[in-house]
């Protein structure tokens, strides 16, 4: 079965060793070396807990941004959503011991409200340490992208939560799969496949890497309240990370 044709029917699709150690590596090794993303980190509470998330909205000029920009999440992501796609934004989840999850959401029950009209967007969850079920892997509901938006309420001022009676009818009738998952794999998902995760209750972290893609021709209205509007893509040679100097 081709990768498209289990982005359509699943929702989701993870591609193992999409980056080698050498560039996962690299990356955690810079993020060690210059705390300025960590130190932008907000906290956002679910009902398993609280935990920190830096994001930003456009691709910076740094090693955060020849993954971002990577032709080999962009190729894959356009193939997945038959558009052109663009920067929506970039997000790192910190997930320490201890940390909070995240209840059972869609993506797009937030971006709806910023004013992208249809769910033509996407993910890519890049792991930069080991998954597990012990430090909070992601868990997805397969197939559940096909049942369209779902209503989310907010359980915090920063957390969101679908609607928990769908979610249990959903439960009955999709298979539940963890994510586990090892650095350098990464995870292509829908934006209305229902996802979630437990709280970190080992003693080591769970970083990830996400980066957000939205289509060309679903550039939000609201333009106040949206990540990003259409601006093209300077996508990135494959072999972009390896060459990057760190200063």
């Amino acid at each position: 079965m081709s990768d498209f044709t289990n982005f359509k029917n699943n929702g989701y699709i993870l591609k193992r060793n999409l980056f080698s150690q050498d560039e996962i590596s690299k990356l955690t090794n810079f993020i060690e070396r210059n705390s300025e993303k960590e130190n932008q980190a907000r906290e956002t509470f679910s009902s398993t807990g609280k935990l920190n998330m830096t994001l930003w909205n456009h691709p910076s000029d740094d090693l955060f941004g020849k993954f971002s920009t990577n032709e080999r999440i962009v190729k894959p992501m356009e193939e997945f959503l038959q558009d052109e796609v663009y920067h929506y934004h970039s997000k790192i989840i910190w997930k320490k011991p201890g940390d909070g999850g995240f209840d059972w959401h869609q993506d797009y029950g937030y971006w709806y409200q910023q004013g992208c009209l249809y769910s033509d967007m996407g993910s890519c969850f890049i792991m930069l340490d080991k998954a597990t079920k012990e430090n909070g892997c992601l868990k997805v509901l397969r197939g559940t992208h096909k049942v369209g938006r779902i209503g989310h309420d907010f359980v915090s001022d920063t957390g969101q939560q679908a609607d928990l009676e769908r979610i249990a009818l959903l439960e009955k009738r999709h298979e539940s799969v963890y994510i586990t998952a090892e650095p350098g794999d990464a995870l292509f998902f829908h934006c209305n496949l229902l996802h979630s995760s437990a709280a970190n209750t080992s003693n080591y972290s769970r970083r990830t890497l996400i980066v957000c893609f939205n289509t060309k021709s679903n550039s939000p209205f609201n333009k106040e309240i949206a990540h990003a509007i259409y601006s093209p893509l300077k996508v990135s040679p494959s072999d972009s990370i390896i060459k990057y100097k760190i200063g």
